[in-house]
Parts: C-alpha cells; structure tokens; sequence
C-alpha cells in the first residue's frame, strides 16, 4: 500500500487503542521456517494472493528494504481490517531483519507497530527520525498526527495537518485537518471539511474511512439518519475493515438495534473488540449465547493481565461496566486508560463508568478536556451534566 493510502489506517489508531488493544499481545516467530498457524482469509478475498506476491518478493531479495517496507505494511493493514494481532507479529519479523539499518520508511512501519501497543514515546521517536532522513515523507506526519490526536494535543496534530497540506496531500489533509476539528469543538467545520475530503478521494480504502468518520460526526452532531447514511455508503465499500465494523456497531446500539449488531458481527468472534460488541447485543436481546461469549471475554482479559498486557484497558472498562456490572472496576480500568488516550470513545467509557460508580471525581480529567477542547457530543455533554449533581468526596455529603 502506498503512502498516499496512509491515512485510511493512520486515524484507525482510535480504534487500534481499543479493539486491537483488547486482542492477545503479538507473537515474533523466531524464524522464517516457523508456522505459528494458518490465517484465515475470505472467499475470494484478493488479500491472500496479495500478501503471497509481497511475500514472494522479499524472499527473493531479503536485503531491500522496499520489499520488506510493502510486506510489513500489508500485514499492519491486516490486522487492522480482520482484529487480529497475528499480522503485526509478521510485520515485526520483516522489520527487525534491518534492525540497525532502518531507511526513513521502515522506521514509519517500525513506529507504526510500536503506537499499536500504545507505545506512543518510541513510535513519535522513530517518525521524528525518518523525517530526519525525508522532511517530506507524508505517511510520518500522518501518523505523528493521530498520536496527538489521541493525546489531545490538537496544536501539535495542527501543525502535522498543515505540514501534509504544505506537501499538497489533499486528502490526507483534509482527514487530518477535519478530525482535530471535530475533537476541538467545531463539528460543522470537520464535517464539511471531511466531505472535501471525500470528494477528492478515489481510493476505496480512503472512501470507506473518509465516510466511517462522517458517520461518527454526524452522530456526534445529533444527527442519526445523515450519520447512517455515511456508515451504510462506508460498509457498500465492500472491504472488511474492524474500524468501521466497530463505529457502525456502537451507533446501531445506541439506537437500540441489538439484532442489527448480532447479524452484522455473527462471523467476527475472533475480534474481541467486535466480539464485545456482540455479546452486549446479544445480551440486550437474551439470547442463550451470551454467557458463553460473556465467559470467553472474561478469560481473554484475564490472559492478557497476565502477560502485563495493559493495552486493552478501556475495552475491559467497558465489558465490566456493562455486562459485568461492576462499576467501580470499570471507573479504575478507564480512568488508567484515559491518562494516555482521550479520544471520544475513551472518554466515554471513563465518564459512564465514573456515573454508575457514583465517583465523579474519577472523571475529572475528562471534564476538563470537554471544557478546553469544547467537543460537541451531546452525549458526552448529558454525561458531564449528571455527574455534576453528584456529591463529591472533598464536598460536605460526599462519600469518604
């Protein structure tokens, strides 16, 4: 995939910090000759004879970087669209045969898989390095922005916005450009400046996030019926993506449409990011395979605390906040994932969790970056309102 694809996956970070954090940690084979397992693949998906090619390429020459740079890539991407960590214990393979002599692109992929466990120091410092190497390499500055995005550090993702429009990147550009508008109070700007972006587009990949992002501020702005029109144009794409199966799942359960979800989700268990999606339907609707989801959850968090995997924190708040209905475990887990990530779906979690437990000095941090950022969610905004009736503990009346 080429750098001017980068951004269809760059802004998926949001959602790597969440449904890809809540997967099993990568695994490096040791050597080439290892078989770890078979990946699966679709029915007539082209993406097994793609990876095959690249594969092929970098085997007959395992000394250029280019080859390896495309194959390291293509499994990131794969991971991303399918949920499965498996592709990024590839991808670290290929990248670590150059450990020591990393071109400016290999240090992008190298950075890339770092950010994926939210390692997001290392990964700024290897983007910082390449565009040490190429001040103009685009798919750098894409990435440092939705790190700062992430962080809420809008002036810094700013200034990446402006140096991709300076490279005349239009439509990467305009991506970066209409996402810390939304994040900053100025969802009619970010919207329109999106659907710019959309026109300029002509790669399905772009389209397909270019309106997965639509629908998440349409939403965002009140508006469901625009909002599902953007995400049911980004699933007519026809590309399995786990972004967009998350995004489109959690706007069908706040309308109330557990069955949509159980029917969209049926074949993506392997994903415990879309499998948590699922299990809340399918414990909306009662259905018998709820507790056995419900228990196979349970058992993937308690694996992954055990290998000090601290990646998939706001995912668990969320699993015990509404299925587990343990509030005060849920308000730990997202307050520690909120100290490192802020996007709307982080604050989320931390704000509801906060509210069931009855702590509203838990949600805090949260509160004020509503107040600075001046995001427009009217969600988040109820959230805000009800918390601010309750007693605090440094208040007369508030719990000890």
């Amino acid at each position: 995939m080429g750098i001017t694809h980068v951004l269809a996956r760059v802004f998926l970070l949001a959602w790597v910090a969440g449904l890809s954090a809540a997967q099993a940690a990568p695994y490096t084979p040791t050597s080439d000759a290892q078989v770890i397992g078979t990946l699966p693949f679709r029915p007539n998906d082209s993406s097994a004879r793609e990876l095959a090619a690249l594969r092929a390429s970098a085997a007959k020459d395992p000394t250029d970087p280019q080859f390896a740079v495309a194959l390291a890539q293509q499994y990131f991407d794969l991971a991303i669209a399918r949920g499965d960590p498996r592709y990024v214990g590839y991808a670290n393979a290929v990248v670590e045969r150059f450990s020591g002599n990393l071109t400016a692109p290999l240090l992008v992929v190298r950075g890339t898989l770092r950010q994926y466990r939210h390692d997001f120091a290392a990964a700024l410092d290897d983007y910082a390095a390449a565009l040490a190497m190429d001040a103009d390499l685009a798919s750098a500055h894409a990435w440092r922005a939705a790190i700062y995005l992430v962080q809420a550090r809008y002036d810094m993702a700013n200034i990446e916005c402006q140096a991709l429009q300076r490279l005349d990147r239009s439509v990467l550009y305009g991506g970066c450009a209409g996402m810390a508008l939304a994040y900053s109070g100025h969802l009619d700007q970010a919207y329109a400046t999106l659907q710019k972006a959309l026109s300029l587009a002509h790669h399905d990949d772009h389209r397909l996030w270019l309106q997965t992002r639509l629908g998440e501020v349409a939403a965002w702005m009140g508006q469901p019926a625009r909002a599902e029109q953007h995400f049911k144009l980004a699933v007519r794409v026809g590309q399995d993506d786990g972004y967009l199966l998350a995004a489109w799942s959690d706007f069908l359960l706040d309308q109330g449409r557990n069955a949509e979800v159980v029917k969209l989700l049926a074949s993506w268990e392997a994903s415990d990011g879309l499998l948590l999606r699922l299990t809340e339907a399918e414990t909306g609707l009662k259905l018998p395979q709820a507790g056995a989801h419900i228990q196979a959850l349970a058992a993937r968090f308690d694996a992954a605390r055990l290998r000090g995997d601290t990646t998939h924190r706001a995912e668990e708040a969320r699993f015990h906040l509404r299925l587990r209905s343990n509030a005060a475990l849920a308000t730990q887990l997202a307050t520690e994932n909120y100290r490192g990530q802020k996007e709307p779906r982080d604050a989320r979690i931390a704000l509801e969790a906060a509210l069931a437990a009855g702590n509203p000095d838990a949600a805090r941090d949260v509160q004020q970056w509503l107040t600075s950022s001046r995001f427009e969610d009217p969600r988040l905004r109820a959230l805000d309102s009800q918390i601010r009736l309750l007693p605090s503990a440094s208040q007369p009346g508030g719990k000890p």
